[in-house]
């Protein structure tokens, strides 16, 4: 029994820095809306800025005065970034600001490498905490006794800020319904940079809280999203008390995992996460979202249309010097245009759903890497000819999305995300874990193509059939009654539901849809490449997809493909360069600035705008 209490109280101890920084991440969406995934970046900064400072700062003074001065700073970084990246785009669609976060993570990492170094730095012991306390005839750290007495104060200190100070009544209204607090008058850019510069400063104190504990290196901001974003999302969006209830539930029940069931700890908070999603759709105390429609605000969508003959002609002609490539392109461009072409078909797919019917998902590689293990499973284990192996890809893929579907639909918004990001981290951990079937992190090699698909230039026109086979198979299905039927479901559910359309049903549909889709990517990628691993399956693959949809156009039919290409084409020239992360960064808020209704959806803008000045001279 001691044994056990004590490893409640560390599980108490660590459930403090999550809090923290969970509490500002919860604060930023409930009022600006935004899924901040810079937030693990403010967190790592705040652990390198904390470290500097208490190397400078001696004593009891300078270790918790640079606690404070770290908080200080990061808040600081955190309005820049807000001013300079956020307020520009916060009429694009919702969602389309998590591009923007993207790419401030990779300027964060690489300006952390140039200033703090490659090296992992271990944080100083808190000067009179050192040693334990035996409680029960348990050793127990100080320093996380002092932790645990510190959150209940840091919980008290922020519910008085929320609930009794005009911030924190304004804090409140702009999350119950931001645009009648802007119409009363109130400065809601102002607003949003204090409570982004709050999250942001709450986040750099978690990160400089935690160091006795741990230290500081450039993995943090990832190692931490993950967990933040479960505990957010459990608690429920934009409450802090239920951030509290759930970093303890995680904490604690990471603790008791590592001892009893460590081969569960790398998905144990994404199983309680689904669990909890499952039983209340919006967290332990949180509410339905009214937070716009996640892609789908800002200038009313034109009706789709097929193309016209001009367009027609144009990727004609553009299929057709694909297909002439090969007789003039060295084979490097090739390989190339296989990734490319994957790529697309992938991103495709998730636009399919997220900009047809509104369904944004987080956990989208699940299929693709799903697909892609299918195939190569059969082939490895059971010497399966390709051609079987191939076509099992898209089915187990399918089948795959309809089981997660049936969980997924009846939740929305940021809470479909989450739990479909939840369903993919189980099928990571299964390939990761699983090592006598999947062989774990090794991955399954010699996965490669029949006879007659050996060679570069015949796989490369395998690739392109199928390929643009799937892309304009998608544009049929979206211009079909289905999509119009999908889209009448996104725009408005309860007066589709009025008309007959059974709204869930054709969503359900569409994801499956859409998991056929990126597992046919899957197949023609693993016997492309001869080989998958479960890095295929990770959160960063899923990202990547839905980054490219929002670069091309979240709003465009054309999007999916163009943003893919485009992200494609800039890794591949851009991580020849030193400091890549950094440019690609750049590069990406660039774009998301410049270009805030995607490259595709500013470009027909633009060219909208120039007919009519065209017509308008003629008149």
């Amino acid at each position: 029994m001691a044994f056990l209490f004590a490893q409640f109280l560390t599980g108490l101890a660590n459930a403090a820095a999550l809090f923290l920084v969970a509490s500002g991440l919860s604060l930023i969406f409930g009022v600006t809306r935004i899924v901040n995934f810079a937030h693990g970046s403010f967190y790592m900064l705040g652990a390198f800025v904390g470290i500097t400072l208490m190397e400078l700062l001696p004593g009891h003074v300078g270790f918790w005065g640079a606690i404070l001065l770290t908080g200080l700073a990061i808040g600081l970084i955190g309005a820049i970034v807000e001013m300079l990246v956020l307020r520009p785009i916060y009429k694009a669609p919702e969602l389309f600001q998590l591009v923007a976060t993207f790419g401030v993570i990779l300027v964060i990492q690489d300006l952390a490498l140039m200033i703090f170094g490659a090296e992992d730095r271990l944080g100083p012991r808190a000067p009179g905490l050192r040693g334990v306390w035996r409680i029960f005839g348990e050793p127990v750290p100080k320093y996380d006794i002092v932790l645990i007495a510190i959150t209940p104060v840091i919980l008290f200190a922020l519910w008085y800020l929320i609930q009794r100070t005009r911030l924190g009544v304004l804090v409140r209204a702009a999350t119950q319904d931001r645009e009648m607090v802007g119409a009363l008058g109130v400065n809601q850019a102002w607003l949003f940079t204090g409570v982004f510069a709050l999250g942001s400063a709450l986040a750099g104190l978690g990160g400089a809280l935690q160091l006795p504990k741990g230290g500081a290196d450039l993995l943090m901001d990832f190692n931490i999203l993950g967990p933040v974003f479960v505990v957010v999302v459990i608690g429920g969006m934009g409450s802090l008390p239920g951030a509290f209830i759930a970093a303890v539930l995680i904490s604690v029940l990471g603790v008791f995992g590592v001892t009893y069931l460590p081969s569960s700890t790398l998905v144990l908070m994404f199983v309680v996460m689904a669990i909890v999603l499952v039983i209340r759709p919006w967290g332990i105390l949180g509410r339905e979202e009214v937070a716009g429609e996640h892609g789908q605000v800002g200038q009313p969508e034109q009706p789709i249309r097929p193309y016209g003959a001009k367009a027609r002609l144009a990727v004609g002609l553009l299929l057709a010097l694909l297909a002439a490539l090969p007789m003039f392109a060295d084979r490097f461009v090739l390989i190339l245009l296989i990734d490319v072409i994957v790529f697309a078909l992938f991103a495709a797919s998730l636009h399919f759903m997220l900009g047809t019917g509104g369904l944004v998902s987080f956990g989208h590689a699940a299929f693709f890497g799903g697909g892609a293990y299918a195939a190569a499973l059969l082939v490895f284990h059971a010497g399966t000819p390709m051609e079987i192996a191939f076509l099992f890809a898209p089915l187990a893929a399918g089948l795959l999305a309809l089981a997660i579907g049936w969980f997924c639909i009846r939740l929305t918004g940021v809470y479909f995300a989450m739990l479909t990001l939840a369903f993919s981290q189980l099928v990571w951990s299964l390939a990761f874990q699983w090592r006598a079937v999947t062989r774990g992190d090794d991955g399954l090699v010699n996965i490669w193509p029949a006879d007659w698909l050996n060679g570069t230039v015949p796989y490369y026109y395998f690739t392109l059939v199928l390929g643009v086979s799937g892309i304009v198979f998608l544009r049929h299905v979206i211009h079909a009654p289905f999509g119009y039927a999908l889209r009448a479901g996104r725009d408005s559910p309860r007066q589709a539901e009025a008309t007959g359309i059974d709204v869930k049903r054709v969503q359900h549909l569409a994801f499956t849809l859409a998991g056929i889709m990126a597992g046919l990517a899957g197949g023609i990628f693993v016997f492309s490449k001869g080989s998958v691993f479960p890095t295929e399956l990770e959160i960063s693959a899923s990202f990547d997809a839905l980054i490219a949809v929002f670069l091309g156009g979240v709003k465009t039919l054309a999007g999916g493909v163009v943003g893919a290409t485009f992200l494609t084409a800039a890794e591949d020239w851009l991580t020849r360069a030193e400091h890549w992360r950094l440019i690609l960064g750049l590069v990406i808020i660039a774009v998301v600035i410049v270009a805030p209704e995607g490259i595709v959806g500013s470009l027909r803008t633009l060219w909208a705008r120039l007919r009519a000045r065209d017509e308008e001279t003629e008149a």
